[in-house]
């Protein structure tokens, strides 16, 4: 049974997700990605970078620095699917991508 987060004074539903497993990426010059797949049952992935980086998401990706952008230090949300991977290339400056699954 799923139960949604309430707002206390008007027990409306609020969106809210429990952290799940973190994987990291370290970026330099070359494309790297998360070793283990996204699972099962898991709907969004929380992204965060200690440096400028640039993502993409697939089975077997390879990020590009054409590729979605990812700002140092702003978390972000994205919609995963089960299977994927995420991988990041450093923009400039080589960095550490934490990628949480949110459950």
């Amino acid at each position: 049974m799923t139960r949604l987060a309430k707002e206390l004074n008007t027990n409306e539903s609020i969106q809210a997700a429990a952290p799940g497993t973190t994987q990291t990426i370290t970026t330099s010059g070359s494309s790297a990605a998360i070793s283990t797949a996204f699972g099962n049952n898991k709907r969004i992935a929380r992204l965060v970078a200690t440096e400028d980086c640039h993502i993409a998401f697939a089975a077997s990706p390879t990020a590009t620095t054409s590729n979605t952008f990812l700002p140092a230090k702003q978390v972000e949300y994205f919609k995963i699917t089960a299977g994927e991977k995420v991988a990041a290339i450093q923009s400039s400056t080589a960095g550490t991508v934490y990628v949480t699954e949110m459950e």
